[in-house]
């Protein structure tokens, strides 16, 4: 397993890096509009759950938050997917992991081509210098 994950390129970290990206966007929008626009409706129409206005009022910070998303109906009913906020977490992290390999890698591999185009520089040189006459003393 080991042996493959070294064979990865930069075009394959960053490629996984951005996917990851793009599925962190789509699973946060999932989890973002998972009450609707109307979450008391939802709650009770769609959901069966008994939507607790105090409950609300004195926690309405929750349904605003970036991260972790909750938009609860009451105190012990989310309609946000207890799936939603690990796989974020996973998510996020992948696509950070992976972007810090794919630059490393995409790093390295133009490191390595400026070492080889100044060590062919260097023999195409002393080969010139071979070539020319000695000058006169």
């Amino acid at each position: 397993m080991r042996l493959r994950l070294m064979r990865l390129t930069a075009f394959h970290w960053l490629t996984l890096s951005v996917l990851s990206g793009g599925a962190l966007c789509i699973v946060w929008l999932w989890g973002a509009l998972s009450g609707g626009l109307d979450v008391a409706e939802t709650c009770t129409l769609l959901r069966g759950q008994e939507y607790d206005d105090a409950y609300r009022a004195e926690h309405w910070r929750e349904p605003s938050q970036i991260f972790p998303l909750h938009n609860r109906c009451n105190a012990s009913y989310d309609l946000v997917p207890a799936w939603i906020n690990p796989t974020l977490v996973f998510l996020a992290l992948l696509a950070s992991v992976s972007l810090v390999l794919g630059v490393t890698r995409l790093v390295l591999a133009v490191s390595r081509a400026v070492g080889r185009l100044r060590a062919r520089l260097r023999e195409r040189e002393a080969a010139r210098s071979d070539d020319r006459p000695a000058p006169p003393l």
